[in-house]
């Protein structure tokens, strides 16, 4: 595996490859890599003939008093498990790489659908990981590129920005890679002390409760809002808990297939995750 750590090489590193007529795929992350990364490499690995990881912890997409400064920083480490992986380049490039010196006057912005869930409680996130993916996107063109679904929403956003600005990329998006208790990887879970571990899968099994009322034919709004009780009283700070469609429109009746959305503090950890609810038809 070759690790590039500027732009320049990187370019070099896939110029022979796209000559010879290749497929690329990337992977964008941020490192401190969990077996959730891993399996976005694995599908990119399957579909590719050339896999591009990218470790950034991005600045911009971090709001005041979030942790860009704490967020884990793993290079060594992570590098061994991509190897592992099958990863056929890492391109680790500093802060001073990817924006330079000189002040930074382009956004990329998304409307719409960043202004709910997430987006209202990290106001200008979105913005950050719009514009960082439209940079990496430009740096490396790849064919295709994969993001997990456990970031639904942010999923969504690299879509919609990849459709309005017509670039010729497939995006893949990988279905949740949970732990045995059904807790959601996330390279947050190790902020978790023992205790709130133990108790953090509590937000997937009221998930899943909650998809089973709905089938069963009870009220959007009161699954909703029972979920939000039944996790308040476990301990959890909910941000929000929320339904939308898969393609995060308003609903107010389950009378489609919904995606259920959860963010929610255990302490000082931020989790969040989603299930998708499908409508059986009668």
């Amino acid at each position: 595996m070759k690790i590039e750590t500027t732009i320049e090489q990187l370019r070099a590193a896939l110029s022979q490859a796209r000559k010879s007529g290749k497929s690329i795929g990337f992977v964008p992350t941020m490192g401190n890599l969990h077996d959730g990364h891993l399996q976005l490499v694995k599908q990119a690995k399957n579909r590719c003939d050339v896999v591009v990881v990218s470790i950034f912890v991005n600045p911009i997409q971090f709001g005041v008093g979030e942790d860009f400064e704490s967020y884990p920083r793993t290079l060594d480490a992570d590098s061994l498990l991509l190897a592992d992986a099958g990863c056929h380049i890492l391109f680790a490039p500093t802060v001073q790489e990817m924006y330079g010196d000189k002040p930074r006057h382009t956004t990329v912005q998304v409307s719409g659908i960043t202004e709910i869930l997430c987006g209202k409680s990290r106001v200008g996130h979105f913005d950050g990981v719009a514009t960082v993916v439209s940079k990496l996107f430009n740096i490396v063109q790849p064919d295709m590129a994969f993001f997990g679904e456990k970031d639904w929403q942010q999923l969504a956003v690299i879509r919609q920005m990849t459709n309005d600005l017509n670039l010729p990329i497939d995006i893949v998006g990988v279905p949740i890679v949970r732990a045995d208790d059904g807790l959601a990887l996330s390279s947050r879970n190790g902020y978790l002390s023992e205790s709130e571990r133990q108790l953090a899968p509590s937000i997937y099994q009221v998930l899943q409760q909650s998809a089973q009322a709905l089938q069963q034919g009870e009220n959007l709004s009161q699954v909703l809002q029972q979920a939000r009780q039944n996790l308040t009283e476990k301990g959890f700070v909910v941000d929000y808990i929320e339904a939308y469609t898969p393609d995060l429109q308003t609903v107010t009746e389950f009378e489609q297939d919904v995606v259920l959305f959860v963010a929610a503090k255990l302490g000082k950890t931020r989790l969040i995750d989603n299930l998708l609810v499908n409508k059986v038809l009668s």
